[in-house]
Protein backbone atom coordinates (compact mmCIF):
# COMPACT_ATOMS: atom_id res chain seq x y z
CA UNK A 1 0.00 0.00 0.00
CA UNK A 2 2.75 2.42 0.76
CA UNK A 3 4.60 1.44 -2.54
CA UNK A 4 1.39 2.11 -4.22
CA UNK A 5 0.88 5.74 -2.57
CA UNK A 6 5.03 6.25 -3.64
CA UNK A 7 4.11 5.54 -7.17
CA UNK A 8 1.29 7.61 -7.52
CA UNK A 9 2.92 10.72 -5.64
CA UNK A 10 5.89 10.06 -8.53
CA UNK A 11 3.39 10.07 -11.13
CA UNK A 12 1.73 13.29 -10.08
CA UNK A 13 5.03 15.33 -9.92
CA UNK A 14 5.92 14.20 -13.29
CA UNK A 15 2.81 15.40 -14.55
CA UNK A 16 2.90 18.18 -12.75
CA UNK A 17 6.76 18.94 -13.92
CA UNK A 18 5.23 18.30 -17.71
CA UNK A 19 2.77 21.03 -17.35
CA UNK A 20 4.79 23.64 -15.61
CA UNK A 21 7.36 22.71 -18.39
CA UNK A 22 4.40 23.19 -20.99
CA UNK A 23 3.12 26.23 -19.41
CA UNK A 24 6.45 27.97 -19.53
CA UNK A 25 8.80 30.04 -21.71
CA UNK A 26 11.61 31.96 -22.07
CA UNK A 27 12.09 35.15 -24.11
CA UNK A 28 15.23 37.16 -24.50
CA UNK A 29 16.32 40.25 -24.99
CA UNK A 30 16.57 39.66 -29.20
CA UNK A 31 13.39 38.20 -29.61
CA UNK A 32 9.45 38.88 -29.57
CA UNK A 33 6.78 36.46 -29.33
CA UNK A 34 3.30 35.60 -30.64
CA UNK A 35 1.12 33.44 -28.45
CA UNK A 36 -1.05 31.28 -30.77
CA UNK A 37 -3.99 28.67 -29.86
CA UNK A 38 -5.17 26.53 -32.15
CA UNK A 39 -2.88 28.31 -34.56
CA UNK A 40 -4.64 31.96 -33.77
CA UNK A 41 -3.30 34.55 -32.27
CA UNK A 42 -4.57 35.19 -28.73
CA UNK A 43 -3.56 38.49 -26.52
CA UNK A 44 -0.74 40.67 -27.20
CA UNK A 45 2.70 40.38 -28.62
CA UNK A 46 5.37 39.73 -26.15
CA UNK A 47 8.03 42.08 -26.44
CA UNK A 48 9.70 42.53 -22.83
CA UNK A 49 12.36 39.62 -21.62
CA UNK A 50 11.91 37.41 -18.83
CA UNK A 51 10.01 33.90 -17.61
CA UNK A 52 7.03 33.95 -19.15
CA UNK A 53 3.52 31.45 -18.98
CA UNK A 54 1.20 30.29 -21.13
CA UNK A 55 -1.89 27.54 -21.05
CA UNK A 56 0.39 23.76 -22.13
CA UNK A 57 -0.51 21.85 -24.91
CA UNK A 58 -2.98 24.41 -26.13
CA UNK A 59 -0.52 27.38 -26.87
CA UNK A 60 2.13 27.88 -28.76
CA UNK A 61 5.14 30.34 -28.63
CA UNK A 62 6.04 31.67 -32.22
CA UNK A 63 9.10 33.50 -31.94
CA UNK A 64 10.89 36.72 -34.23
CA UNK A 65 13.89 38.28 -34.27
CA UNK A 66 13.61 41.87 -33.03
CA UNK A 67 17.12 42.78 -34.15
CA UNK A 68 18.02 44.69 -37.33
CA UNK A 69 17.43 41.82 -40.07
CA UNK A 70 19.43 41.98 -43.90
CA UNK A 71 17.52 41.35 -47.12
CA UNK A 72 20.21 41.40 -50.27
CA UNK A 73 18.61 41.42 -53.33
CA UNK A 74 19.52 39.66 -56.76
CA UNK A 75 21.66 41.72 -59.46
CA UNK A 76 18.59 42.45 -61.52
CA UNK A 77 19.18 43.77 -65.60
CA UNK A 78 17.19 46.80 -65.73
CA UNK A 79 16.18 49.34 -68.59
CA UNK A 80 16.58 53.32 -67.87
CA UNK A 81 14.25 56.28 -69.47
CA UNK A 82 17.38 56.77 -71.66
CA UNK A 83 17.05 53.12 -73.14
CA UNK A 84 20.09 51.40 -71.76
CA UNK A 85 20.53 48.68 -69.42
CA UNK A 86 22.00 48.43 -66.39
CA UNK A 87 22.82 45.82 -63.38
CA UNK A 88 21.77 47.03 -60.18
CA UNK A 89 22.37 44.92 -56.89
CA UNK A 90 20.78 46.41 -54.31
CA UNK A 91 20.61 45.61 -50.05
CA UNK A 92 18.60 46.62 -47.40
CA UNK A 93 17.71 46.68 -43.54
CA UNK A 94 14.41 46.01 -42.11
CA UNK A 95 12.95 44.92 -38.97
CA UNK A 96 9.46 43.48 -37.34
CA UNK A 97 7.89 46.39 -36.30
CA UNK A 98 4.80 45.16 -35.60
CA UNK A 99 5.08 41.23 -34.74
CA UNK A 100 1.23 40.46 -34.57
CA UNK A 101 0.79 41.97 -38.37
CA UNK A 102 4.11 40.61 -39.44
CA UNK A 103 2.59 36.51 -38.08
CA UNK A 104 -0.99 37.70 -39.80
CA UNK A 105 0.40 38.55 -42.88
CA UNK A 106 3.68 37.00 -43.52
CA UNK A 107 3.88 33.91 -40.73
CA UNK A 108 7.60 33.50 -40.65
CA UNK A 109 11.02 35.39 -41.62
CA UNK A 110 10.96 33.45 -45.02
CA UNK A 111 7.72 34.73 -46.05
CA UNK A 112 8.81 38.41 -45.64
CA UNK A 113 11.75 37.82 -47.41
CA UNK A 114 9.90 36.60 -50.27
CA UNK A 115 7.73 39.14 -49.82
CA UNK A 116 10.68 41.94 -49.85
CA UNK A 117 12.05 40.81 -53.11
CA UNK A 118 8.73 41.41 -54.96
CA UNK A 119 8.65 44.71 -53.33
CA UNK A 120 11.98 46.23 -53.10
CA UNK A 121 12.68 44.68 -56.74
CA UNK A 122 9.43 46.10 -58.28
CA UNK A 123 9.98 49.70 -56.82
CA UNK A 124 13.64 49.71 -58.33
CA UNK A 125 12.94 48.50 -61.39
CA UNK A 126 10.04 51.31 -61.61
CA UNK A 127 12.43 53.81 -59.95
CA UNK A 128 15.61 53.21 -62.40
CA UNK A 129 13.09 53.22 -65.47
CA UNK A 130 11.77 56.80 -64.77
CA UNK A 131 15.58 58.30 -65.05
CA UNK A 132 18.39 58.74 -67.19
CA UNK A 133 21.35 55.67 -66.59
CA UNK A 134 23.62 58.87 -65.56
CA UNK A 135 20.72 59.53 -62.39
CA UNK A 136 21.35 56.42 -60.92
CA UNK A 137 25.38 56.04 -61.30
CA UNK A 138 25.99 60.20 -59.81
CA UNK A 139 25.05 61.59 -56.85
CA UNK A 140 25.91 65.86 -57.45
CA UNK A 141 26.94 67.20 -60.59
CA UNK A 142 30.90 67.97 -59.57
CA UNK A 143 33.16 68.22 -62.63
CA UNK A 144 34.62 65.12 -63.95
CA UNK A 145 38.10 64.20 -63.28
CA UNK A 146 38.21 62.78 -67.29
CA UNK A 147 35.77 62.88 -69.57
CA UNK A 148 32.77 60.23 -68.93
CA UNK A 149 32.52 57.58 -70.86
CA UNK A 150 28.77 58.83 -71.32
CA UNK A 151 26.90 61.08 -73.75
CA UNK A 152 27.73 64.78 -73.47
CA UNK A 153 24.58 65.69 -73.50
CA UNK A 154 23.45 63.38 -70.35
CA UNK A 155 26.40 64.26 -68.00
CA UNK A 156 24.45 66.21 -66.11
CA UNK A 157 21.82 64.98 -63.11
CA UNK A 158 18.55 66.30 -61.59
CA UNK A 159 17.85 63.92 -59.04
CA UNK A 160 20.96 61.90 -58.44
CA UNK A 161 21.97 58.14 -56.87
CA UNK A 162 20.89 59.18 -53.53
CA UNK A 163 17.40 60.72 -54.69
CA UNK A 164 16.30 57.67 -56.02
CA UNK A 165 17.68 55.39 -53.42
CA UNK A 166 15.38 57.72 -50.98
CA UNK A 167 12.32 57.54 -53.88
CA UNK A 168 12.52 53.39 -53.23
CA UNK A 169 12.70 53.27 -49.91
CA UNK A 170 9.40 55.66 -49.65
CA UNK A 171 7.45 53.57 -52.25
CA UNK A 172 8.65 50.47 -50.74
CA UNK A 173 7.97 51.59 -46.94
CA UNK A 174 4.39 52.58 -47.95
CA UNK A 175 3.81 49.12 -49.07
CA UNK A 176 5.19 46.88 -46.53
CA UNK A 177 4.22 48.94 -43.25
CA UNK A 178 1.07 46.90 -44.15
CA UNK A 179 2.81 43.44 -43.33
CA UNK A 180 4.30 44.54 -40.14
CA UNK A 181 7.82 45.40 -41.77
CA UNK A 182 9.70 48.86 -41.30
CA UNK A 183 12.24 49.32 -43.98
CA UNK A 184 15.30 51.38 -42.62
CA UNK A 185 17.53 51.13 -45.06
CA UNK A 186 17.55 50.69 -48.74
CA UNK A 187 21.23 51.35 -51.33
CA UNK A 188 22.32 50.12 -54.61
CA UNK A 189 25.22 48.64 -53.36
CA UNK A 190 26.44 48.19 -57.23
CA UNK A 191 25.71 49.09 -60.56
CA UNK A 192 26.85 48.06 -63.99
CA UNK A 193 26.38 48.58 -67.55
CA UNK A 194 24.49 45.29 -69.05
CA UNK A 195 26.32 42.84 -71.83
CA UNK A 196 24.84 44.71 -74.84
CA UNK A 197 26.13 48.47 -73.50
CA UNK A 198 29.63 47.24 -72.21
CA UNK A 199 32.08 46.57 -75.28
CA UNK A 200 30.95 50.34 -76.25
CA UNK A 201 31.63 51.63 -72.96
CA UNK A 202 34.98 50.14 -72.73
CA UNK A 203 35.87 50.65 -76.07
CA UNK A 204 34.88 54.47 -75.59
CA UNK A 205 36.79 54.36 -72.49
CA UNK A 206 39.82 53.15 -74.22
CA UNK A 207 39.61 55.72 -77.00
CA UNK A 208 39.27 58.38 -74.37
CA UNK A 209 42.52 57.17 -72.38
CA UNK A 210 44.57 57.20 -75.53
CA UNK A 211 43.52 60.72 -76.45
CA UNK A 212 44.84 61.52 -73.03
CA UNK A 213 47.80 60.08 -73.37
CA UNK A 214 48.65 61.18 -76.78
CA UNK A 215 47.83 64.42 -75.17
CA UNK A 216 50.50 64.09 -72.33
CA UNK A 217 53.10 62.49 -74.65
CA UNK A 218 52.48 65.90 -77.07
CA UNK A 219 52.93 68.25 -73.86
CA UNK A 220 56.13 65.95 -72.63
CA UNK A 221 57.69 66.08 -76.50
CA UNK A 222 57.53 70.15 -76.49
CA UNK A 223 58.52 70.36 -72.62
CA UNK A 224 61.32 68.44 -73.92
CA UNK A 225 62.06 70.35 -76.90
CA UNK A 226 61.95 73.46 -74.47
CA UNK A 227 64.48 71.91 -72.06
CA UNK A 228 66.63 71.09 -75.11
CA UNK A 229 66.62 74.05 -76.87
CA UNK A 230 67.32 76.03 -73.53
CA UNK A 231 70.06 73.97 -72.90
CA UNK A 232 71.57 74.62 -76.05
CA UNK A 233 71.26 78.10 -76.00
CA UNK A 234 72.77 78.06 -72.04
CA UNK A 235 75.68 75.83 -73.44
CA UNK A 236 76.17 78.18 -76.59
CA UNK A 237 76.55 80.75 -74.57
CA UNK A 238 78.73 79.19 -71.88
CA UNK A 239 80.91 78.70 -74.65
CA UNK A 240 80.92 81.62 -76.38
CA UNK A 241 81.87 83.28 -72.75
CA UNK A 242 84.61 80.80 -72.21
CA UNK A 243 86.16 81.69 -75.61
CA UNK A 244 85.61 85.16 -75.14
CA UNK A 245 87.45 84.76 -72.07
CA UNK A 246 89.99 82.66 -73.71
CA UNK A 247 90.89 85.05 -76.18
CA UNK A 248 91.18 88.04 -73.97
CA UNK A 249 94.14 86.03 -71.70
CA UNK A 250 95.80 84.94 -75.00
CA UNK A 251 95.54 88.78 -76.27
CA UNK A 252 97.13 89.85 -72.97
CA UNK A 253 99.34 86.81 -72.96
CA UNK A 254 100.35 87.69 -76.63
CA UNK A 255 100.95 91.50 -75.55
CA UNK A 256 102.71 90.35 -72.47
CA UNK A 257 105.12 88.14 -75.14
CA UNK A 258 106.04 90.80 -77.08
CA UNK A 259 106.72 93.40 -74.46
CA UNK A 260 108.63 90.77 -73.22
CA UNK A 261 110.67 90.02 -76.60
CA UNK A 262 110.50 93.85 -77.55
CA UNK A 263 112.35 94.76 -74.40
CA UNK A 264 115.06 91.83 -75.01
CA UNK A 265 115.30 93.31 -78.19
CA UNK A 266 115.71 96.48 -77.41
CA UNK A 267 118.66 95.81 -74.91
CA UNK A 268 120.71 93.39 -77.26
CA UNK A 269 119.21 93.42 -80.71
CA UNK A 270 121.85 90.66 -82.25
CA UNK A 271 121.41 88.57 -79.60
CA UNK A 272 117.64 88.57 -79.61
CA UNK A 273 118.09 88.09 -83.42
CA UNK A 274 120.46 85.19 -82.56
CA UNK A 275 118.27 83.07 -79.97
CA UNK A 276 115.04 83.52 -82.51
CA UNK A 277 117.04 81.74 -85.32
CA UNK A 278 118.28 79.09 -83.10
CA UNK A 279 114.41 78.38 -82.41
CA UNK A 280 114.05 78.28 -86.17
CA UNK A 281 116.72 75.88 -86.53
CA UNK A 282 115.19 73.77 -84.05
CA UNK A 283 111.52 74.07 -85.14
CA UNK A 284 112.61 73.49 -88.67
CA UNK A 285 115.76 71.29 -88.88
CA UNK A 286 115.47 67.26 -88.19
CA UNK A 287 118.01 64.29 -89.33
CA UNK A 288 116.15 63.96 -92.52
CA UNK A 289 115.79 67.61 -93.48
CA UNK A 290 117.10 68.82 -96.89
CA UNK A 291 117.33 72.60 -97.32
CA UNK A 292 118.74 74.21 -100.63
CA UNK A 293 120.04 77.82 -100.52
CA UNK A 294 121.53 80.55 -101.40
CA UNK A 295 125.46 81.03 -99.59
CA UNK A 296 124.21 84.85 -99.46
CA UNK A 297 121.09 83.97 -97.50
CA UNK A 298 120.27 85.40 -94.20
CA UNK A 299 118.99 82.50 -92.84
CA UNK A 300 122.50 80.78 -93.18
CA UNK A 301 124.62 83.47 -91.35
CA UNK A 302 125.19 82.03 -88.21
CA UNK A 303 125.88 78.51 -89.57
CA UNK A 304 128.36 80.23 -91.81
CA UNK A 305 130.08 81.65 -89.15
CA UNK A 306 130.05 78.98 -87.09
CA UNK A 307 131.87 76.93 -89.47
Amino acid sequence: MRRASLVVVVVVALLLAVLAGGALYIVNEAEQVIVTQFGKPVGDPVITPGLKVKVPFLQKANYFDKRFLEWDGAPNEVPTKDKRFLYVDTYARWRIADPLLFFQRLRDERGAQSRLDDILDGETRNTIANHNLIEAVRSTNREFVVSSALDESAKQIDAGRVALEQDILRSASARTVVLGIEILDFQLKRTNYADVDRPKVYERMTSERKRIAEEYRSEGAGEAARINGSKDKDLKEITSEAYRQAQEIRGRADAEAADIYAGAYNRDPEFYRFLKTMEVYRNTFDKDTILMLSTGGEFLRYLESSR
